[in-house]
């Protein structure tokens, strides 16, 4: 008799046994939010309790249920009645952390499409021109960066996921636009699940973000002459992340740097600080990531990916946010080995030669 049989029926029934210990979970959870009858406490909520509770307005909160209904509608049985939706939708926004595997499920592959995905060309003629008009920097099409979401140790390797604040986490790396009132909420790439030991740097070069842009895919070939030099579109980041054609850095700071690339360093700095407001923006509405997350390792992805979903519903919505922004504080670690690559250094050297008046200030 194969010995893997009786390994693989015991794997199964601790399945069984750990999908029937959830579903009781989520039954209680949804039995104690009827208890309190929640729905006739709702229907005295002003705006501002829907926006403390459930991060989101009464009306949008039922486009979001409309939204997921398909994926989340069940039949009543002879036994029990379904669920509603609305009650199974509450019961995530409310807590913020009880995210049931469906939810997530139809969150990511319901909302997706629309809400969190590389932007059109017509996007990005929007987004160049709000981080232009907002903070006068040309051709600049978003800004990256990476946080730390916290969890509890891993069963395998978890020194991998020890990062150097001293917590177990996964990274979270994502790239941002900035609308013309410039708010610059927006995540339209995220990459999720490098352990929090792997530099930011390692983690942006394995991501897809980096294959599309090494391989030109990644955005519009669109180049704007600046001091006689091309310059294409970029996406801007900090210290950790290598000078690219496409990825713009500032210079390193110490002896020899000039007075004004000094100003073109706290001109990107600026700039670039879009993405910390994400970050916080995001955390704060989803308070679930400002904690250790105690779900499987294997399930932080999808829920961090529901997280940044819900984030770009609330905002594509203009949803008032009632948090505190500085809640991000993860900082990428700096690369001291960072090669200028061929005529880089020349597109960086034609933006901070630009005056006031083609920066459009």
């Amino acid at each position: 008799m194969n010995e893997q049989v009786p390994i693989a029926l015991l794997w199964y029934y601790q399945q069984q046994q750990r999908q029937q210990q959830l579903q009781v979970q989520h039954q209680l959870q949804a039995q104690y939010l009827r208890e309190m009858n929640i729905w006739h406490v709702c229907d005295n909520w002003t705006e501002r309790d829907w926006l403390l509770n459930f991060r989101m307005r009464r009306t949008t909160f039922h486009i979001l249920c409309d939204s997921l209904r398909p994926k989340l509608t069940r039949q009543d049985t002879t036994y029990r009645q379904a669920v509603p939706v609305e009650l199974r939708v509450a019961i995530c926004l409310w807590s913020a952390c009880m995210f049931t595997h469906e939810v997530v499920a139809a969150i990511n592959d319901t909302l997706k499409p629309e809400y969190l995905h590389t932007p059109s060309a017509a996007e990005f003629e929007e987004i160049v021109k709000g981080f232009n008009d907002r903070w006068g920097f040309p051709q600049c099409a978003g800004a990256v960066d990476g946080t730390h979401v916290c969890i509890r140790a891993p069963p395998h390797n978890p020194a991998d996921y020890y990062n150097r604040k001293g917590f177990y986490s996964v990274i979270l790396q994502g790239v941002v636009d900035n609308t013309v009132d410039g708010s610059g909420t927006i995540f339209w790439d995220v990459n999720i699940g490098g352990p929090g030991r792997v530099h930011d740097a390692r983690v942006f070069a394995n991501s897809s973000l980096y294959e599309r842009g090494q391989n030109g895919t990644l955005m519009p070939r669109w180049r704007e002459t600046i001091q006689d030099v091309d310059v294409p579109l970029m996406i801007l980041g900090d210290a950790a992340y290598p000078l690219l054609p496409w990825l713009m850095k500032a210079y390193p700071e110490g002896r020899g740097i000039t007075p004004e690339q000094t100003a073109f360093n706290y001109r990107l700095s600026q700039t670039r600080m879009t993405v910390e407001r994400a970050f916080g923006r995001l955390k704060g509405r989803w308070r679930c990531l400002l904690k250790r997350c105690d779900v499987h390792v294997t399930l932080i992805s999808d829920i961090i990916f529901a997280c940044c979903i819900l984030h770009n519903f609330c905002e594509s919505h203009n949803e008032e946010y009632l948090g505190d922004e500085d809640n991000n504080d993860a900082r990428p670690r700096p690369d001291p080995e960072d090669p200028v690559i061929g005529g880089v250094a020349n597109i960086r050297d034609a933006l901070w030669c630009m005056g006031p008046e083609q920066r459009g200030l």
